[in-house]
């Protein structure tokens, strides 16, 4: 599993599963806030495992979903495509664009710099 890539739907139903660790059909088209189907909750799901990125254990009479690949996975593969395809390619202009959000306070940008300057050590 090299690149994962998932639809909007897909992600959303991925972020529940998460977040909770797990969850049923039903508790997965709660935790979604909008009116789906139950078929349609359940064939997001059922595609999920069938691109490995989730699992399925049966529980009594429901299934019960697990997530078989990690947020971050997903985040690189994600981060990956935007870099690629918004920026050329480009990590540090991407980075720049990161950066410049006003809305970051002083505390996260100070984390931010101890985890360059942590990766910048490693590289030495």
């Amino acid at each position: 599993m090299d690149e994962l890539s998932f639809t909007p739907r897909e992600l959303d139903v991925m972020s529940i599963l998460w977040r909770g660790g797990s969850g049923t059909v039903a508790e997965v088209r709660a935790a979604l806030g909008e009116e789906l189907a139950y078929t349609s909750v359940l064939s997001v799901l059922q595609t999920l495992e069938e691109k490995g990125y989730a699992r399925h254990e049966s529980e009594g009479r429901a299934y019960r979903y697990y997530p078989t690949v990690a947020p971050e996975a997903a985040g690189d593969s994600a981060l990956a495509r935007i870099r690629d395809a918004m920026y050329q390619g480009s990590a540090e202009s991407l980075f720049a664009q990161l950066v410049s959000d006003r809305r970051l306070g002083r505390e996260e940008l100070e984390r931010m710099r101890r985890l360059l300057d942590e990766r910048l050590e490693e590289g030495s």
